[in-house]
């Protein structure tokens, strides 16, 4: 009677034992579910950038589905040109620079991290009563540096040719100086805007005006020329047919961390860059060819 006893408790104890540890098992799932579930509540804060108003048309959808995903970061994108944004990053004013341009060499001690997101394709853009539907390269530099005055020495009416493009910090402007001009310098004879949507409110207002922007703010209010004889279009450019274009930046003073690499890594990630960067009129930097 004592031996049964003895082998009904060991049982007993055995099955204890497994319950115990199906439990532990059971409740440490639970916790690491629970665990997973607030690692994103975890990232937390506010993101502070400013710079390139070509990257805007990109960075603010990201900003808008990054909060939805992270409801406890708060993100704010300002404007002001590339050089700004790396200014303000630089001098540690915000967090992000936003910028078309690679890092130029002055600011290559201040210690700023680049991340390349994106390509940004430019197109030149005129009023929509324009008749002029192409550029070679030639002529487009001679509108910019002011050789060529009036549209009738490009196939198009007798008319005044205003150019309208962006000041001296823009990125955009330092594309189209480093891809089209190659040196050369702009004329003095043009009229300034602040931002790629002021540039195209203007070209789409006045008569006989030229401009460049970041190829999503081109829409139905202006015209959009061929170049050297080819359409823009991002397979053009993938194709290397079309060379209008950079690479949008993103600078962090030092590696990123918390919400602000996670911002990045948001933007550089599959779900953004394969699904919203090309309806957004980007082109992803995995698309470009080595």
């Amino acid at each position: 009677m004592f031996n049964k006893m003895k082998k009904l408790l060991s049982v007993g104890a055995v099955v204890a034992s497994a319950a115990v540890l199906l439990t532990g098992c059971g409740g440490g799932g639970q916790q690491a579910s629970s665990s997973s579930g607030s690692a994103a509540q975890e990232i937390s804060g506010k993101i502070s950038a400013s710079g390139s108003t070509a990257l805007l048309p990109l960075l603010k959808p990201a900003q808008e589905a990054f909060q939805d995903k992270y409801e406890k970061v708060t993100v704010n994108i300002a404007g002001g040109g590339s050089f700004t944004g790396m200014n303000q990053v630089a001098e540690g004013s915000v967090q992000i620079g936003n910028s078309d341009v690679n890092l130029p060499d002055e600011y290559k001690d201040k210690g700023l991290v680049d991340h390349k997101v994106v390509v940004e394709p430019f197109v030149f853009i005129v009023d929509k009563a324009n008749k002029v539907d192409n550029l070679t390269k030639q002529q487009a530099i001679d509108i910019l540096t002011g050789k060529i005055t009036n549209w009738k020495e490009v196939g198009g009416d007798d008319q005044p040719i205003t150019l309208i493009h962006r000041a001296k910090s823009s990125g955009s402007r330092a594309t189209i100086a480093d891809v089209v001009l190659k040196g050369a310098s702009f004329t003095d004879n043009a009229v300034i805007q602040d931002s790629n949507g002021a540039v195209r409110a203007a070209i789409a207002s006045t008569p006989g005006s030229i401009g460049y922007v970041d190829a999503p703010y081109a829409d139905d209010s202006v015209k959009v020329l061929k170049f050297d004889g080819v359409e823009y279009s991002p397979q053009n450019i993938i194709d290397g047919k079309y060379p209008i274009y950079g690479y949008g930046h993103m600078y962090t003073k030092g590696e990123p961390t918390g919400a602000v690499k996670a911002f990045i890594d948001y933007i550089l990630s599959d779900e953004f860059q394969n699904t919203q960067v090309e309806k957004l009129g980007f082109i992803p930097v995995n698309k470009m060819k080595k």
